[in-house]
């Protein structure tokens, strides 16, 4: 017995390329009871290329139910079955003579082209036991042909079910605009509070479909943290607080399934990258040391990879991190959680300060290139992305904001003696060591951001701009290298976007807190960057505390990038430059690519 519908949940446009996009869904079967996923029912997606408001190619793939029941379909693109269980094409009429079957053929999309598909969940009578998986080429013989059901996909029930993307720009050559927004920390909000958390998605969705509005359309939006309040008041306190896999997919559900939000994930591509709430607040890879916490992450993570990774760029294989293009314009998108290990302040090891903590992972020792860490991915991609784009900017996201600090996290050169010109290394570990070894943020992991800095300093790295989120702050800051004449010509700046939606201001994120100038008197925070003779500097401006997102503007033929930010309501929000003046923008120049 089969039955077409539409999906539970979804569409979402992914991860895209010029020639190519990944559309995730969720099943919607009534028979499932929240995590208690039917035994005897199996859900298979069904996606059509709509064409004149037909249904032209289209294709059956995989929603199986150890990733509840969620899927993704790689458009335009050649489809490995090995890469990963929920990204499975079921295209195999006959049984293959090889263990697994060939890889799918599939027709590159366009560059610069926009698309329409829909999409519907098949479900299938299923008497097998959930021990046993069913190979490919046995479920496909049990499936109608394709071209029985695929204009069903045209029913007025599926117009919510239809996705709408446009490729990427021809990634050979380097575009002389790129428009994109950033945004992070979308709280739930509690009762009435609900439309409230989902308004600001309406005005997002304008700069994608009204560009005469804006002067162009924005091309992807990046959501760089806490898309889910796993622990809505504080992971200390039990009431609200997910910790099973069904509380954990009910949030999921409701931020992805409020109207705005859908909308706006079905017509415009959007890249995700986890932060603490999508597990716990604060998170580190030090609590799995406890059993209830294994078990938590556990399930946290197993949502996450269903309704957050697998609709993304999957660089190398199942870890979180990856790196994408548009426009020839290179981005590094961080895991800064789940690989982030901290010494415990209470350890008997008090000569180790902050030496031990490490935010993208434990360093890669030397004799086994084999098992290179996330640190190491990360220096080596800005080397090649230099080598290959010369100075065209290079986005690294980062969930943690990598600067401004806050101000009782800096480092206090206070112990100085006076008149000193060098900034002794050891002041990266142990200057307001208690303080920042308590820090949820780039402050507490000295070791992590020296070793990026070093990259950007001997190899002359250029325009590298930081993404950021997670303060619930927004905020621009300059980087300046000051020392050796190489060193102070480039350009480096961190763009922080925070909060989607943040109801107590109050609480946290005051402008006040954050360095706004690292050599101003009672805000010094310098970076020595040992063996260079070079201090990394910044200052911060533009702050605002208002629910936003920033809209990111590339201009090529100035050599600038504009952050424009935009409350709740899509209005611009006029903020400080960095002379102090009001203005609807903070243009920061680059250097010339």
């Amino acid at each position: 017995m089969t039955s077409l519908r539409a999906p539970g949940l979804g569409p979402i446009v992914g991860h895209t390329t010029d020639t190519s996009c990944r559309i995730w869904i969720r099943a919607g079967d009534p028979a499932d009871s929240g995590a208690r996923l039917n035994e005897d029912r199996r859900t298979v997606g069904v996606i059509g290329l709509v064409n004149r408001n037909r249904i032209g190619d289209a294709a059956y793939f995989r929603l199986q139910r150890e990733f509840d029941r969620t899927g993704t379909f790689l458009l335009g693109a050649d489809v490995s079955l090995g890469e990963h269980p929920n990204d499975r094409v079921l295209e195999q009429r006959e049984r293959p003579k090889a263990r697994l079957a060939a890889p799918q053929q599939a027709a590159p999309l366009t560059p610069d082209t926009s698309y329409r598909v829909r999409v519907g969940t098949l479900t299938l009578d299923d008497p097998m036991p959930d021990a046993e998986s069913l190979p490919d080429w046995q479920l496909r013989a049990r499936l109608p042909a394709i071209d029985a059901i695929k204009q069903d996909l045209m029913a007025k029930d599926f117009d919510d079910a239809e996705a709408m993307f446009r490729t990427f720009p021809a990634a050979a050559a380097t575009a002389d605009r790129l428009t994109f927004l950033v945004g992070s920390c979308r709280y739930p909000g509690l009762l009435w509070k609900v439309k409230e958390a989902d308004r600001i998605f309406g005005p997002m969705l304008d700069h994608f479909t009204a560009p005469d509005r804006f002067g162009d359309a924005a091309r992807f939006t990046l959501m760089v943290g806490d898309q889910i309040y796993a622990d809505m008041l504080n992971r200390m306190v039990p009431i609200l607080r997910a910790d099973t896999y069904e509380e954990f997919q009910s949030r999921y559900l409701e931020a992805f399934g409020a109207p705005n939000l859908a909308r706006l994930l079905r017509q415009t591509t959007t890249y995700m990258i986890l932060d603490d709430h999508e597990i716990e607040d604060n998170w580190t890879q030090d609590r799995l040391e406890d059993t209830g916490k294994h078990l938590l992450f556990n399930v946290a993570i197993s949502a996450y990879m269903s309704y957050q990774w697998s609709h993304g760029a999957r660089t190398w294989g199942r870890l979180l991190y990856y790196q994408f293009a548009c426009a020839g314009y290179p981005f590094f998108v961080l895991d800064t959680r789940t690989q982030r290990f901290k010494r415990d302040p209470g350890d008997s090891d008090d000569k180790a300060g902050l030496h031990n903590n490490h935010l993208l992972g434990r360093p890669t020792i030397d004799p086994d290139p084999e098992h290179e860490g996330q640190l190491a991915k990360l220096v080596r991609w800005l080397a090649e992305q230099q080598d290959t784009h010369g100075d065209a900017p290079k986005f690294v996201v980062t969930s943690s904001v990598f600067v401004p600090n806050a101000i009782n996290e800096r480092i206090d050169p206070g112990t100085l003696p006076e008149g000193a010109r060098q900034i002794p290394e050891s002041l990266l570990y142990e200057a307001n060591r208690a303080r920042r070894e308590t820090s949820d943020s780039w402050p507490a992991f000295p070791t992590t951001r020296l070793e990026i800095l070093r990259e950007i300093v001997e190899r002359g790295i250029q325009n590298v701009v930081f993404l950021a989120g997670d303060i619930h702050c927004s905020n621009v800051a300059e980087i300046r290298f000051e020392g050796s004449g190489a060193a102070q010509t480039l350009k480096a700046f961190s763009v922080t976007s925070s909060a989607f939606y943040w109801p107590f201001p109050f609480a946290d994120g005051d402008p006040n807190a954050y360095v706004h100038d690292s050599k101003a008197a009672g805000q010094e925070d310098p970076f020595p960057i040992p063996e260079t003779d070079v201090v990394m500097h910044y200052r911060a401006f533009g702050f605002t505390q208002k629910d936003n997102f920033c809209r990111l503007e590339l201009d090529r033929e100035r050599a600038t990038l504009t952050v424009r930010v935009y409350d709740r309501g899509g209005m611009p929000v006029s903020v400080a430059t960095s002379t102090g003046a009001k203005a609807e923008a903070n243009v920061l120049q680059l250097a010339a690519w």
